[in-house]
């Protein structure tokens, strides 16, 4: 798909939205919206034969898309963001099932929509499109307030109107929930008209995208992808595993380091960014996030929930620990910020030299970007 199209259909498709009204106080109410805003995106994958060029864009674009969801505000505050992933059209899943599995549901875990995301593998398969709609707008726990983004996903190859659920029925459901559908189309611009993709975008009030999936997504290296990489491991040792998961979820941090950088130096930078954001939390592993939320929190924690290099220390030698961990990662947070935006700007500066590419990240961005000013929310860059 040309980019001019692209652009030319994002400026020709206008959303409203409906706003409740309240009898509360307007500035409480606008304080308790901002609190509780939710940007909450489903992402659909064909994991059929034909889609290893597609996971392999969803892997090289996963970083960048949180980190243009990182730029979105609402009320002047950065919502909380869940991604949710599917996989359909894949032969090793229940047939019973309609060869739908949920990979993870709505999560604020990051690392584990990574982890789950490098572990898709294709196989051929029957895909339907509304069956998986349908599970996604039933089986998630999607926000029911009216400031929040619901946005699905759904990226395939063959005609959308397969099995025996209708995607109109299925759209239909998702619209009552205020949740928009979108659909990219593995192919020809025209050819995911003829099959259907373009109505379902349409029925969805979302946006109809076509990429060339095959393609490797293309980077641009900047001179700052080094610092920041070096940034991303001294962030790590800022991190205190504790509970039951705590050390395997440490672990699991470095793995997806390390999944990021086998895509490209590139894509690990956009990783590295992302962990400096606020939306990088792990309160439910890390007890320096854990201190942030819950202020009790080293007061409540026993000792054998702690590493065992911690295990003697007492509460106040634990909290002085703390207290250096989070001065320490919040300095790095703030190197890599500045970092983040002079590699922005340089990327910015060489996108203007050539076409950008059109691939499932970019078309997931650039609807993103366009939803949120519809609905109010300010871009900050």
């Amino acid at each position: 798909m040309k980019a001019t199209f692209l652009t030319a259909a994002l400026l020709a498709t206008v959303f409203s939205f409906a706003h409740t009204a309240t009898t509360v106080n307007p500035q409480t109410a606008a304080i308790h919206k901002a609190e509780n805003t939710k940007i909450q995106v489903a992402l659909l994958l064909d994991t059929s034969n034909s889609m290893d060029g597609l996971i392999d864009q969803a892997k090289s674009r996963l970083w960048n898309i949180v980190n243009t969801l990182t730029t979105l505000k609402y009320n002047g505050k950065t919502p909380d963001i869940e991604i949710a992933l599917y996989e359909y059209g894949n032969n090793g899943l229940s047939q019973t099932a309609n060869y739908i599995r949920q990979v993870t549901p709505l999560s604020t875990d990051l690392d584990l929509i990574s982890e789950k995301l490098f572990s898709l593998r294709t196989n051929g398969g029957a895909e339907y499109c509304g069956a998986v709609i349908q599970d996604a707008t039933r089986q998630l726990q999607w926000k029911t307030d009216t400031n929040s983004m619901k946005l699905i996903y759904i990226a395939g190859n063959e005609a959308f109107d397969q099995g025996s659920i209708s995607y109109k029925e299925a759209i239909s459901d998702a619209l009552k929930k205020d949740i928009y559908v979108n659909t990219i189309f593995c192919g020809d611009y025209d050819e995911g008209i003829s099959s259907l993709w373009k109505n379902g975008a349409e029925t969805g009030k979302g946006k109809y995208f076509n990429i060339n999936s095959n393609l490797a997504v293309q980077y641009i290296l900047t001179p700052y992808d080094a610092k920041i990489a070096d940034c991303s491991s001294r962030i790590n040792a800022t991190y205190i595993g504790y509970g039951a998961s705590g050390r395997a979820k440490k672990m699991n941090q470095e793995v997806q380091d390390k999944n990021a950088e086998s895509v490209s130096a590139a894509n690990y930078a956009e990783r590295a960014v992302s962990k400096s954001k606020a939306i990088y939390k792990n309160e439910s592993w890390d007890l320096v996030d854990k201190v942030k939320e819950d202020k009790d929190a080293i007061a409540k924690i026993r000792k054998e929930e702690l590493p065992k290099e911690l295990q003697n220390k007492s509460k106040a030698e634990l909290k002085t620990l703390i207290e250096a961990k989070t001065k320490e990662r919040e300095s790095i947070q703030q190197e890599i910020a500045q970092l983040a935006k002079k590699r922005q700007e340089y990327i910015d500066t060489e996108n203007k030299k050539t076409k950008s590419q059109d691939d499932l990240g970019n078309a997931i961005n650039s609807s993103i970007t366009a939803y949120a000013k519809a609905k109010g929310y300010t871009v900050e860059k």
